[in-house]
Parts: structure tokens; C-alpha cells; sequence
């Protein structure tokens, strides 16, 4: 029992302090963006075009026909226990989850070619979205405060991170009546993209691609889950739906991650990246916990989950303006199939363990 107070203590304190070394306090209503706008326009391929509009980060078509002729949006989301259910995951074309300080993870959530009428809950920024979020060019970057030397990362001149966060766009998020404080803070990408367009930030062509798609190579091994061991406070499982052909999300400590309209969070792709870890000599939150940064350029281990397959090889990122590469160990591209994405960027430290398909009798 006093192991559990103990852990229940520590889990309380990191909710609480959590990158709030500045708090996220949100404007008065005057300085809301008008909602009824958008930045955003699109546009359609001509019709002596011989290939059809495709979304660049998910390498689909999209349901409209046209790709919004907008810059990606990255909203950054928390997972602790105390944060769900979650808005807005299943809009998002790619979704990073990286590990943070306390053995706890979040994620980024980039939306380009879907809308997300909600989000929720936006949390505070890390120095390693600057270098995530890098080959994507000018993004939008909407998170809810962070220790100074992070927001100073940000806002830099070569930054390009469009800063469109709660404490300078405040009036782009309201709170949640019916949750706590600080797992209550939403957005959504209309208001988001709106207030991009009142502080001048100028209208953009769509990112370059993020991801390689194209036809599974040889080699794979059939997969039915993959689960994910973060620590003892982040454990993750993904489950392989034989019907739907994508991968569905659930929680060791709350179940299915079940997002708060009764959808749950799943993807056509789970990409797994084993990164180096290692703190920072900057205290992140009240319990004096150093914030972490990832090593994400050279190459390490990588894993691909697509189709109900399981691909082994390796990333290769030769520098943070460019997105890491798939290849098996024979030298072939580890392709994406088309459709939305999720990149679990796993410490070294930290372990997962594929489970194969078997055959009953």
C-alpha cells in the first residue's frame, strides 16, 4: 500500500508541474480570433492532370479532392491517465509520441490535409519537437507553455516554428468546464489556423512528404500486436484489426484508447524508432526533474508496422532538415502504406515485443 501511495503521489506531482514553469493563462475573450475565418485555401489539380491530389503526409487522396493549401499544424497533447480521453488524435495525419521527463510520454499531433474540430488537452513544448517537427519547413505550433529556454528555442530567428501557442494566441483555446485543470485546455485547427492569419503569418504551400509510401518489401513477419513498454507509468499496445486493416491503440492501466467522441485512436501505420536518451541541464517541472532530449539524426533500429506485418531494418537520418528513411537490412525501402501514421520514438532504454499471427489446430 505505501508503494502505491508513493507511485500515486509522483504521478500527481508530474501532472501538475509538467512543463508549467510558465503558466498558460488564457486571454480575455477581446483578443479571440474571429472563428468564422480561416487562413487556409485549397486548390485542385487541373483536369488535363494525370494523377490525382495527394495529401502529402499521409499519402492519400484526400475526401474533399483538394490538398488545403495550408502549412502543417503540430499541437502538442498530453497522455497521462488524468488527459483522457483525448480529441482530435484520429484528424491528425501523423502523430509522434516521444518520451518526456518522468518516464511519461506526449505527443505531436500534425494535422494538414483534416480539420479537427477539437482537440484536447493541449500541454506545454519540449526542445525535441523543434528537431521532430524540422523537415516539415514553417509550421504552426500550438502548445501550452514551456521553461524559458524552450520557448526561446521556438521564437528564435532561425526557428520554423510558427508560434501560435496559448500564452500569445490564447484566444484560439478555451477550457473544458467539465475536466481539472491543466488536462483541459482545447483548441481546434479552424481556430488555430484563424489566429495564425491575424498575427500576419502568411498562407503557405503544403509541407514536403514526411514518409515514403509504396509497396511492403520481402522479408516481413506477420504481426497481430506490438506492445510497448515506456515505464512503469507508459505502457501501450497496438492491435492489428484483420477487418478494418489498421492498428488500434489501447492502454495497459485504462484500456482502449477510446478518444472522448467514442472513437478510438488507430492508425495504418505504427513506426517504431529506438532513439538515445539523455537529460538536459534544465529543470522541467516542480519536482525537479531534468527535461530529456533524443539523439535523432545518424541511424539506429526501426521497425515497421504496417498491413499486419512486422518489417525490421534501420533509420537513417543524415540531418535534422531532412525526415528519416526505412531500409531492411538488404537495403530495401521500408515503405508506408497510405493513411495516417504514428511514430513512437522509443528510448533505447525502453522495450516492445511483437506478438505473431497463430493459427489455431
Amino acid at each position: 500500500m505505501a508503494a502505491v501511495v508513493a507511485a500515486s503521489a509522483a504521478l500527481a506531482a508530474l501532472a501538475s508541474g509538467c512543463g508549467h514553469s510558465k503558466n498558460a493563462a488564457v486571454p480575455p475573450p477581446s483578443t479571440v480570433p474571429p472563428s468564422t475565418t480561416t487562413s487556409s485555401t485549397t486548390t485542385t489539380t487541373p483536369k488535363h492532370a494525370h494523377h490525382k491530389p495527394v495529401c502529402p503526409l499521409t499519402g492519400t487522396t484526400p475526401s474533399s479532392g483538394k490538398v488545403p493549401q495550408r502549412p502543417a499544424l503540430a499541437v502538442k497533447v498530453e497522455n497521462l491517465p488524468a488527459a483522457r480521453p483525448q480529441w482530435g488524435l484520429d484528424k491528425a495525419d501523423i502523430v509522434f509520441e516521444e518520451p518526456v521527463e518522468g518516464g511519461i510520454t506526449r505527443f505531436i499531433s500534425v494535422y494538414q490535409c483534416q480539420d479537427a474540430a477539437r482537440i484536447e488537452p493541449v500541454r506545454s513544448g519540449r526542445f525535441v519537437d523543434v528537431q521532430i517537427l524540422q523537415p516539415l519547413g514553417k509550421v504552426l505550433f500550438a502548445y501550452s507553455g514551456a521553461i524559458q529556454p524552450v520557448i526561446d528555442a521556438i521564437d528564435s530567428p532561425g526557428s520554423l516554428l510558427e508560434d501560435v501557442g496559448a500564452d500569445r494566441a490564447g484566444g484560439a483555446y478555451t477550457r473544458d468546464n467539465t475536466r481539472l485543470e491543466p488536462h483541459n485546455l482545447e483548441t481546434s485547427t479552424a481556430a488555430l489556423y484563424s489566429a495564425a492569419a491575424t498575427f500576419g503569418f502568411p498562407p503557405r504551400q503544403p509541407p514536403p512528404p514526411y514518409f515514403q509510401y509504396g509497396h511492403a518489401p520481402l522479408g516481413g513477419t506477420p504481426a497481430s500486436a506490438v506492445h510497448l513498454w515506456f515505464s512503469n507509468l507508459d505502457e501501450t499496445t497496438w492491435t492489428w484489426g484483420v477487418r478494418s486493416r489498421r492498428w488500434f491503440r489501447s492502454y495497459s492501466d485504462t484500456g482502449p484508447a477510446i478518444q472522448g467522441d467514442d472513437v478510438q485512436v488507430s492508425a495504418a501505420n505504427v513506426v517504431i524508432l529506438r532513439v538515445n536518451e539523455y537529460p538536459t541541464p534544465y529543470v522541467e517541472d516542480a519536482t525537479g526533474a531534468h527535461e530529456n532530449e533524443l539523439t535523432l539524426t545518424g541511424s539506429g533500429q526501426a521497425y515497421v508496422f504496417r498491413d499486419g506485418f512486422e518489417l525490421k531494418g534501420k533509420w537513417e537520418r543524415p540531418s535534422l532538415s531532412q525526415p528519416a528513411t526505412f531500409v531492411m537490412p538488404d537495403g530495401a525501402k521500408m515503405n508506408l502504406t497510405p493513411g495516417n501514421t504514428w511514430e513512437e520514438l522509443l528510448p533505447t532504454t525502453a522495450s516492445f515485443s511483437p506478438a505473431k499471427f497463430t493459427v489455431a489446430g
